[in-house]
């Protein structure tokens, strides 16, 4: 199969074998989460995934699907559409409060007057 990222084994980053480093590595690696946002949207067949994530290449796109899958958080459906499990839509669920984080952090951001990151008039 894959390599996915499991509980209990060395991951990227970690050899502690935690849960949480597994499924960081997992939801780290390219692709992963935009994925699981897309099927969190519906089933999809191969091309029309690929296409929902802006033309990603079907290398990479199948490696993930390979990936997800057998973490338990993706499955192909008999007529060939890609769906998530319900782990998969527990995963999708459990990433609501970062959505809200991110997305609070992006108008924070967005208010700092001066802030040197956005503040193109001090720089030469």
């Amino acid at each position: 199969m894959t390599e996915a990222p499991r509980p209990g084994l060395p991951v990227r980053g970690s050899a502690t074998g935690r849960p949480i480093m597994a499924a960081l590595d997992l939801f780290g690696r390219r692709w992963s989460l935009r994925v699981l946002w897309e099927l969190h949207q519906g089933p999809s067949g191969f091309r029309s995934l690929q296409q929902r994530c802006d033309g990603m290449s079907s290398s990479v796109l199948r490696r993930r699907l390979l990936e997800l899958a057998e973490a338990g958080l993706v499955a192909q459906r008999d007529d060939s559409d890609y769906t998530l499990t319900p782990l998969g839509e527990e995963a999708c669920r459990a990433l609501g409060p970062l959505t809200r984080w991110a997305e609070g952090w992006a108008e924070t951001l967005a208010e700092r007057p001066g802030d040197p990151l956005t503040n193109t008039e001090d720089q030469v």
